[in-house]
């Protein structure tokens, strides 16, 4: 017996798990793609200092790093350790992401992405 049914793209659960998983990655990508930008807008501000210039270079380092203690081919976890480390870098350089950096940085990301949702880039902001 052939089963002869057509199934409707929105009701087969492979396609809404692979429209979920497009998202998920697409908001991860915005806010692993926003929280580099800042680091590096702070880091070419003229007043942040030496060391905290070190900790924006070592966490910039790691996320483009071919060596990575979660290897970035893993579908989600991959980028979780970039993310922290991101994350570390933000919050000990916080008080020099200033107004002005994240302007730059909202500016890029949107000519990165067709469509960003600004939640995104506030849930980054919060951490500061």
């Amino acid at each position: 017996m052939k089963c002869n049914k057509i199934k409707n793209k929105n009701t087969d659960p492979i396609n809404k798990l692979l429209r979920y998983l497009s998202a998920r990655l697409k908001t991860v990508g915005v806010k692993l793609a926003y929280s580099a930008l800042l680091l590096y807008y702070a880091y070419d501000r003229a007043d942040t200092p030496n060391w905290a210039k070190n900790i924006i270079l070592g966490s910039l380092a790691y996320l483009v790093s071919p060596f990575d203690s979660i290897p970035d081919l893993t579908p989600f976890l991959g980028f979780t350790d970039d993310f922290g480390v991101l994350s570390f870098g933000l919050v000990t350089i916080a008080c020099y992401i200033d107004a002005p950096v994240r302007e730059k940085a909202k500016a890029k990301i949107n000519s990165f992405f067709k469509v960003v949702d600004e939640e995104d880039l506030l849930e980054v902001d919060a951490k500061l």
